[in-house]
């Protein structure tokens, strides 16, 4: 099937909130304990002593990162923190016995200090929890939207999941509802949670509302539901897990995580999350300020060809799908007479009289792509992923490819895995855009830096050695 020369028209654009961060609220609270025992250690320390030392240092060092660094997943009850900070309290203060003898040998610390701080700091930990936990929720809540959340499957995974979340306050997710063919009645749900409708609605319910993420809590013995699930989903951006422990093929990022203390395997998710993500995102900062840096002269140069080959403007925009499927605009220099970004895009062809002669050149070294480390530091593409393509390009093709939509879980890319491996230029067959499209899965699936390294240096051999774009 050739689609060279096609006209789209688009209706109407679809808007994909941002993903947010789910555990920023919860890193906070952590960060105000911490500091809050540390101020208090050194109140003690200053009293007694009247000078802190390096011991009082390296102790408040250790006591703000057993703090700081884990954030709360859960909500428990007043008496359940309560509980929970007197057995943690309890517990240091027999370790402080247990080692008492060795600090009548190293005496780096007072023991006024530290008998006074084994009961200041749990009531400081309490006071703080109790202050915080009144004011955050309600805080980041205002600030940051939450993702939309549905369970297909109102059973008892289920309905704990949906539960888990309520008492999560810094989960990050807004629970909508189930989705389920039974009736609430047999679900033993007890009308609790509202009922969405019936499985075969989920896809158009995901579209409809920018749902961001499914739990499917079905057993085993729905393999052939759950299939026609995980197709009919493949049209959209939404992250995709398993609730119930089972084994499936051909996972997208597939691993096991905790969401609010229930186990799940990721279907169908990003690459990005954690240390990963900081790390991608932090190589893509440095990178392009170095590159940046670097070919500032050429820049201009560039720019001031394009501006004297033909009249216009020097950078092109034009809108693309970003991650989650938001749109963005992206920058380019401009290689055509003409600009297209409307509801019709045609793709450059060989010998496309709409290229000028700088354009030429540009479109063959792939020197137009270069304002595009800009959209990176801006956060909105990578330096490596899935290369955008332009919104009309894109509700042409999402119709026609399965599992289209699913290459947009990561930022877009200056260049990618498809694009050293030959697929680079027209698309004018639907096989071609087919294969670009399973190697963007399959970058999802391989991830690592790495990997981007080896991207990055086989498309700098192929700016001087390829022959299909133009």
């Amino acid at each position: 099937m050739s689609n060279k020369g096609i006209s789209l028209k688009i209706d109407q654009k679809p808007v994909i909130p941002k993903q947010t961060r789910s555990d920023l609220a919860g890193i906070a609270e952590s960060a105000f304990i911490g500091l809050a025992l540390v101020l208090s250690l050194w109140l003690l320390v200053f009293h007694f002593e009247h000078t802190l030392s390096p011991a009082y240092v390296v102790l408040s060092i250790l006591i703000f990162s057993m703090f700081a660094l884990v954030a709360p997943q859960s909500k428990p009850s007043m008496a359940e923190n309560f509980l929970n900070i007197a057995i943690f309290w309890c517990c240091i203060f027999i370790i402080f016995k247990v080692i008492g003898f060795f600090a009548y040998h190293i005496p780096y610390f007072s023991k006024e200090v530290i008998v006074n701080w084994l009961w200041v700091a749990p009531a400081s930990h309490i006071g703080v929890l109790l202050v915080l936990r009144g004011v955050f929720p309600g805080l980041f809540r205002a600030q940051i939207s939450s993702r939309r959340t549905v369970i297909v499957g109102m059973n008892r995974q289920g309905i704990a999941l949906a539960r888990k979340i309520e008492f999560s306050p810094y989960a990050d997710k807004k629970f909508l509802g189930f989705f389920e063919d039974r009736s609430v009645d047999r679900t033993g749900g007890k009308n609790q949670y509202r009922l969405l409708g019936k499985i075969g609605n989920l896809s158009d319910f995901v579209k409809k509302h920018h749902v961001q993420s499914v739990y499917l809590s079905l057993p085993m013995t729905a393999q052939p539901r759950i299939l026609e699930i995980l197709d009919a989903l493949k049209d959209t951006t939404c992250s995709i897990y398993f609730v119930p422990d089972m084994f499936i093929t051909d996972l997208i990022q597939g691993r096991s995580q905790s969401v609010c203390g229930v186990d799940v395997i990721s279907v169908c998710d990003t690459p990005f999350r954690g240390f990963r993500g900081f790390l991608k995102r932090a190589s893509d900062i440095v990178l392009s300020f170095a590159i940046l840096a670097v070919i500032c002269p050429l820049l201009l140069l560039i720019a001031a060809l394009v501006k004297a080959s033909s009249p216009g403007p020097v950078i092109f925009t034009q809108r693309r799908y970003g991650l989650d499927g938001e749109q963005i605009v992206v920058y380019k220099f401009r290689s055509m007479a003409v600009t297209e970004d409307g509801s019709t895009v045609r793709q450059a062809t060989k010998n496309d009289s709409r290229i000028t002669r700088v354009g030429a050149f540009l479109r063959k070294t792939s020197l137009d792509e270069l304002p595009q480390f800009i959209n990176v530091l801006q956060g909105r593409m990578s330096i490596v992923g899935p290369r955008p393509h332009a919104v009309a390009h894109n509700e042409l093709y999402r119709t026609l490819i399965k599992g289209y939509m699913v290459r947009h879980k990561v930022r877009p890319g200056i260049t990618g895995w498809a694009q050293v491996n030959g697929l680079r230029g027209e698309t004018d067959k639907l096989e071609k855009m087919q294969a670009r499209v399973d190697f963007d899965l399959d970058y999802l699936r391989k991830w690592s830096l790495l990997l981007d390294i080896v991207i990055i240096l086989k498309t700098i051999r192929l700016v001087f050695k390829d022959s299909t774009a133009y």
